[in-house]
């Protein structure tokens, strides 16, 4: 009879069911990965430091984006703290993987380096000892980083790298570089690594930028070009405030094409006459 529609066969009522049960799958595997993002990106935020130090003559500031694409959280880092010894300790890495797994091992990495830092104030001691904790763990991944002393009595500086970006540096003259200083292998890769250190006076203020390679290099940008651009905007910024510096610079990770999160840690010296008096 004209007008009406025959019930669907059997196997069309089979595929509807099918249908159905693949949508609701579908909805949950997007509920199940968006509380994982969720709960990386609340542990990211809690594995990074609350607040920075403040010594005379010194200031700090640090920028730091999270990756573009949601499902991509990363596990770049920065941390800042005052050791026994009255001095200044800086850090900044980058962690294997983007994942929840890769932001629990950032957190393993910040607290070793701290905790080994409670022992000795060498900065390629730190690297040595936290690369072997870290490898005692057995997680399996791997993290570059840069980790700074500044002693603002004796206006040392010492740096030692586990595989990092190098940082950039000017002066308030307005000499600026790259510091291509010699380094070891990422933390977590091979145990009874060395770290080399190199040693600096700072005899003028100036400001030194570290930052991780989400920041200069991407599918667009060789990190050569992306090193050259902070290079410029710290030359223009050595002047400013540190805040205002590192959201310039944590900004040419959108010239690179890169999805990757980013982070920049600046530390501005306003020269030996800031100094802290020797006791």
């Amino acid at each position: 009879m004209r007008g009406e529609h025959p019930d669907p066969p059997g196997s069309a009522q089979q595929l509807l069911v099918t249908l159905g049960q693949l949508v609701d799958q579908a909805l949950e595997r997007i509920k199940y990965q968006r509380a994982r993002v969720e709960l990386a990106m609340a542990l990211q935020r809690h594995m990074l430091p609350p607040g920075l130090p403040e010594l005379p003559g010194l200031r700090i500031a640090a920028r730091y984006t999270p990756a573009r694409d949601g499902l991509d959280v990363g596990g770049d880092w920065y941390d800042a703290f005052v050791m026994a010894d009255g001095s200044l300790a800086l850090a900044i890495g980058d962690v294997q993987g983007h994942d929840v797994e890769a932001i629990a091992f950032m957190g393993q990495v910040r607290t070793s380096l701290r905790a080994v830092a409670g022992t000795t104030a060498d900065t390629r001691e730190v690297l040595a000892r936290a690369n072997d904790l870290l490898i005692s763990m057995g997680c399996g991944l791997f993290a570059t980083c840069c980790f700074l002393r500044f002693d603002p009595v004796s206006r040392d500086l010492t740096v030692s790298r586990a595989g990092h970006v190098p940082m950039v540096w000017a002066t308030a003259s307005g000499r600026t570089g790259v510091a291509l200083d010699l380094g070891g292998a990422p933390l977590g890769i091979m145990p009874g690594e060395t770290y080399p250190v190199t040693r600096r006076r700072l005899n003028e203020g100036g400001v030194l930028v570290l930052l991780t390679d989400g920041v200069v290099e991407g599918p667009r940008y060789p990190i050569e070009a992306g090193l050259a651009e902070v290079v410029r905007l710290v030359e223009a910024g050595r002047r400013a405030d540190p805040g205002v510096l590192a959201s310039a610079v944590v900004r040419v990770a959108d010239l690179t094409g890169h999805r990757d999160d980013a982070a920049v840690l600046v530390v501005r010296y306003d020269g030996p006459d800031a100094d802290v008096p020797a006791p």
